[in-house]
């Protein structure tokens, strides 16, 4: 029986004219496509090829599986084209929530990657605050959702399927004047006596300069509330105060606002990505989740 990749072999020889042609094509070494093409000739019979010095040229014989090996690998490519389509890959849509942000972050980079990969999947997204991302979960208005959660609160939802893609670390957010503003890392502690910038409403970010401060030992001295990040760097570069902040809130940093590690002195959060339990999952949705982890393993 005839092998159908030595049948390629000796089509990218015939339609390059060179078994360096061939490799280059084929994206193999000359010494694995020599060795294909004598298998090929052993399985005929008979020679395939005659061997000049400007390169080969097929035999009577070698046309012919030529012909038929171009049907055969134009009819392969066209049933996987096919079973694609079945399968909703190159066609379908999909629903997806996410929080501000990584929605300005993480997830536009994974959107530019499904595109490329899937450019005929209608994406729709959907964002907003954690708890009515996951009544959309809940209720199919999204068929994924991005989450997150921070260690002393943990997502427990048994209606969930949880992946976890990334830690996004808190930052210290200083003025460009600030006497921090050219550290690399500073602890906590050593900021007991500044003023703070905090997240008006009750912001998750709140409890985690409670915990940190606590930790640390000092209560925080509250300067300023923001309504959302921006607001946030905008007083912190004017020298109002500090603030901590998500990584991912920082990509679009303020000129004079500098970001600062605070190592392990602040608590990390989970990103995570979510689909309800138990849902049948099409391929476009399984193909965003794919590009949704490989996006952050890079990512992170």
């Amino acid at each position: 029986m005839l092998d159908i990749r030595r049948l390629q072999v000796l089509l990218a020889i015939v339609e390059e004219g060179s078994v360096t042609g061939a490799a280059t094509a084929l994206g193999y070494t000359p010494s694995a496509i020599s060795q294909q093409l004598l298998r090929l000739e052993r399985e005929a019979g008979q020679p395939l090829l005659d061997r000049h010095a400007r390169g080969m040229t097929p035999t009577d014989a070698g046309v012919v599986l030529a012909t038929h090996a171009r049907k055969i690998l134009r009819q392969l490519a066209a049933a996987e084209a096919d079973l694609a389509e079945v399968a909703g890959v190159r066609r379908g849509s999909v629903t997806l929530g996410t929080f501000p942000t990584v929605g300005s972050s993480f997830l536009p980079l994974a959107v530019r990657r499904y595109r490329e990969l899937y450019p005929n999947i209608s994406l729709t997204i959907s964002s907003g605050r954690e708890d009515n991302l996951v009544r959309m979960l809940e209720d199919g208005t999204v068929a994924m959702s991005l989450l997150w959660d921070y260690e002393w609160q943990r997502i427990d939802n048994d209606e969930l399927v949880l992946t976890e893609l990334f830690t996004d670390p808190t930052v210290l957010l200083v003025g460009a004047n600030h006497r921090l503003a050219r550290r690399r890392t500073v602890k906590m502690g050593d900021l007991a006596a500044e003023p703070w910038i905090i997240r008006a409403g009750g912001h998750p970010v709140v409890e985690v300069l409670d915990r940190s401060a606590v930790a640390a030992g000092f209560t925080p001295t509250i300067a300023f509330q923001a309504n959302d990040y921006q607001e946030a760097q905008a007083m912190v570069s004017v020298g109002l105060g500090i603030a901590l902040a998500p990584r991912t809130a920082t990509v679009n940093q303020h000129p004079d606002v500098r970001v600062v590690s605070l190592g392990d002195t602040a608590p990390s959060r989970r990103v995570l990505v979510a689909h309800r339990q138990g849902r049948v999952r099409g391929a476009a949705e399984l193909a965003l989740h794919d590009v949704l982890v490989e996006t952050a393993s890079s990512y992170a």
